[in-house]
């Protein structure tokens, strides 16, 4: 991290979303930044790219993976379910204990690379449950909550919508504008979901338009922060873009790049 400078200094700030078990280079995320934001999802069920990496190859190996990306990326998703439904009968025993327990190993690893200071809030595949036992001294969790940094303040809003694919940290529609209400008016609000914008929400990888937040995008319109900063999308149609005073940012898939995005005031 960058070290503490005295008078009229600049802040920088750098912010990853979509770790999915890219812990080598979240190591480096925070060098030369006096903080380091993340925006979710450290935990890789299954990479899209590379079918062998995840949770799911793990513990089904790699032609699995790549039968139920195959149903998934066709929107098949109740085919989806009922084949990983049979992968789960034919190993038998506790399925949550045996997830928890790989998500437990990734999480020891993720949050052991966080810098000194991370903010964090929870992505649509995290399980939030779990953050308190492994989130030290030098990271703070927020979600609906506010935060000052370097004199501005910054808003967080984790987890994800209801979907189909039905992941660990997905909330109603109702509960997830409660919280962007609770964050209210912020000069940074930071999301892993975006808002609800086609050219923001669509994967052109995964061919399909994610789930973004109306809410978001009527609070972006209302309090007019000076950015949204947001993942979840790996490979949008647009990653950046204005919303009347406000620049919005996909701060991009950092399982992929290995590259934080850069805030400098």
């Amino acid at each position: 991290m960058a070290p503490s400078r005295p008078g009229n200094r600049r802040t920088r700030i750098h912010v990853v979303s979509d770790v999915h078990g890219n812990a080598r280079d979240l190591a480096g995320a925070g060098d030369g930044a006096d903080a380091l934001i993340c925006l979710g999802d450290l935990v890789l069920f299954l990479d899209y790219a590379d079918h062998s990496r995840g949770i799911f190859p793990d513990l089904f190996g790699v032609e699995n993976a790549d039968r139920i990306v195959e149903l998934r990326t066709a929107r098949r998703f109740e085919e989806a379910r009922q084949f990983g439904a049979s992968l789960w009968a034919g190993i038998g025993g506790d399925r949550a204990a045996a997830i928890e327990e790989a998500v437990r190993k990734q999480y020891a690893e993720m949050f052991a690379a966080f810098p000194t200071p991370t903010y964090a809030t929870y992505g649509n595949v995290d399980m939030p449950p779990l953050w308190a036992e492994y989130a030290g001294p030098g990271t703070t969790v927020l979600d609906g909550e506010r935060v000052e940094i370097g004199g501005r303040v910054f808003g967080f809003v984790g987890g994800g919508l209801r979907t189909p694919m039905r992941t660990p940290y997905e909330i109603s529609d109702e509960e997830y504008a409660a919280k962007i209400e609770a964050v209210g008016e912020v000069d940074v609000l930071c999301t892993h979901i975006p808002p609800e914008v086609p050219e923001l929400v669509y994967d052109t990888v995964a061919r399909r338009f994610e789930r973004g937040s109306r809410a978001l995008l009527a609070a972006i319109r209302r309090t007019r922060p000076r950015y949204a900063l947001f993942g979840h999308v790996h490979q949008p149609l647009v990653r950046r873009m204005r919303l009347g005073a406000t620049e919005c940012v996909n701060v991009g898939h950092f399982a992929g790049t290995g590259k934080p995005w850069a805030l400098e005031w």
